[in-house]
């Protein structure tokens, strides 16, 4: 009898063990499988348990809904949803899905956005990336009061976001992806930055203005510093600075080829035609390169650069006026002679 009883507990211990590794592999063993196809799950705000649950039934190929229902509801997700963009690849068991749901571990998302010349070009192009559209991000820009503690106006706050890519989760807020680009804009203009720009008798935004000056009107890069020079000698002579990008900003059209007198006549704070100094804020986003070209501007004596007439892209320079009309006649004839009149 005493056999009889040790072996039917022997067995009893050994079911016991079986139903045990039988349930744990049932919980965690690998109940989805995806190899290397990664499956992509967008959790916005609005969604409730039943949407979140039907999206990932049906992006991950679950096999027994019942059971992930069960999993999910154990471990309180349904109270615990997170939006967010979540990306699922490899094998994993039903609690590894829900515990990276119920904790909001999301895959970030790379932002990026370049030759960004208005914040509404702005917003459309991060709105495309990030949950906050791009109404909600125009919205929080266009309202100065959100960052006026800041150091930034309506005019200047486009200074704040420097083109580049900046990684962030999908669910970013329109007040959250400010925070950010301010996070790294402070962190860009650094000590040594500032220190540059000071000695030039500028702030940061003084450079921005002038790089994305810098920036709509130079194509080749390597001239970037010598154009900043010819700036920076007429601002410290109090010369007007004439730069045609901010024609073409305060007539709202980029479209202009040739800055013509009809155009120098219109009557914006931006026209630097008219008047002396800076504008009012930047004409687009400054780039890094447009901002170090300011920073690490060349010294020399030249006040005036006119397009070479061979279309190169590059720029003869002049010290005199004289020297600089000539040039500029070269170039105007070869525009007529191309039949380029607007």
């Amino acid at each position: 009898m005493r056999r009889k009883i040790i072996v039917a507990i022997l067995v009893l211990f050994a079911l016991g063990v079986a139903a045990s590794a039988v349930g744990y592999n049932f919980l965690y063993g690998d109940r989805v499988r995806l190899g290397d196809n990664e499956r992509l799950l967008i959790i916005v705000p609005e969604n409730s348990y039943e949407e979140v649950f039907a999206m990932i039934t049906d992006s991950l190929d679950i096999e027994n809904p019942g059971i992930l229902d069960w999993v999910a509801k154990k471990k309180s997700y349904p109270s615990l949803i997170k939006p967010g963009r979540y990306i699922f690849s490899g094998e994993m068991s039903y609690i590894a899905v829900i515990d990276r749901l119920r904790s909001g571990d999301q895959q970030p998302v790379k932002v990026i956005f370049n030759n960004i010349r208005t914040l509404n070009d702005l917003a459309g192009k991060v709105g495309e990336q990030i949950e906050a559209d791009s109404a909600e991000i125009i919205d929080f820009i266009g309202d100065s009061s959100n960052y006026a503690k800041d150091g930034f106006s309506r005019e200047t706050v486009i200074a704040l976001f420097i083109p580049n890519t900046y990684e962030m989760y999908w669910n970013t807020s329109a007040e959250g992806f400010y925070k950010r680009m301010l996070q790294e804009y402070n962190k860009f203009w650094n000590e040594e930055r500032r220190n540059k720009a000071a000695a030039k008798g500028l702030d940061p935004i003084d450079v921005s203005i002038l790089a994305s000056i810098i920036d709509d009107e130079v194509v080749k890069a390597d001239e970037k510093p010598r154009i900043a020079g010819v700036y920076l000698n007429r601002l410290e002579r109090g010369m007007l600075l004439q730069a045609c990008p901010t024609i073409k900003f305060a007539l709202n059209d980029f479209t202009i080829t040739r800055v013509l007198n009809k155009h120098l006549v219109v009557e914006s704070p931006y026209n630097t035609y008219k008047y002396k100094g800076l504008p009012p804020g930047p004409i687009g986003c400054p780039t890094i390169e447009g901002i170090e070209a300011v920073l690490n501007a060349e010294e020399h004596d030249y006040i005036f650069f006119a397009a070479k007439p061979d279309f190169s892209g590059y720029h003869n320079f002049s010290k005199t006026l004289g020297e600089h009309n000539r040039y500029a006649d070269e170039y105007q004839r070869e525009l007529d002679k191309r039949r380029i009149f607007d």
